[in-house]
């Protein structure tokens, strides 16, 4: 039993000791802090292609690394914030820009969503209207009132 916990306690000492091995690299910061929110404020605009629903900025996937770094690179060679959309623009399309410009490639990321639910809304609406005229109401035939009234006239008797 004095062995078990030997070994048990020395399996925990090996495990504390190997988790430092698992951490990553910190992600490069770059010289200047006013580049820095420079990289910030870009890469907040731009959509991560992998995540979709997250931005450039916020994202951990390796794309948004490598695209942040790349992002980082040319603002330090100089490139201004039209410039570095211009190329991300132009090397992934309007798609990754959380706010795409109004033109034609890209009317359905501005009124695709509205498309689809007013297109969701007519065919609930048609869908019941032909439901509604499918119903009819149809008399009872003579044996089918008969069977009706026997069956309540056996609920209204009292059982004893």
């Amino acid at each position: 039993m004095k062995s078990l916990k030997i070994l048990a306690t020395a399996g925990l000492c090996a495990l504390t000791l190997a988790w430092p091995l698992h951490a990553k690299e910190a992600a490069p910061v770059a010289q200047n802090e006013a580049a820095e929110k420079r990289l910030v404020a870009i890469s907040s605009e731009l959509r991560c292609l992998v995540c979709q629903n997250e931005s450039l900025a916020g994202s951990q996937a390796e794309l948004a690394v490598d695209l942040r770094r790349e992002i980082r690179g040319m603002i330090v060679d100089g490139k201004s914030d039209n410039e570095i959309m211009e190329f991300m623009v132009s090397r992934y399309g309007d798609f990754v820009r959380y706010r795409p410009p109004l033109k034609g490639t890209t009317l359905l990321l501005w009124f695709g969503p509205l498309l689809l639910l007013m297109a969701g809304i007519g065919g609930l609406f048609v869908f019941l209207r032909r439901r509604t005229h499918a119903i009819e109401d149809a008399p009872l035939s003579a044996a089918e009132q008969r069977r009706a009234e026997t069956l309540l006239n056996q609920q209204e008797e009292p059982k004893s």
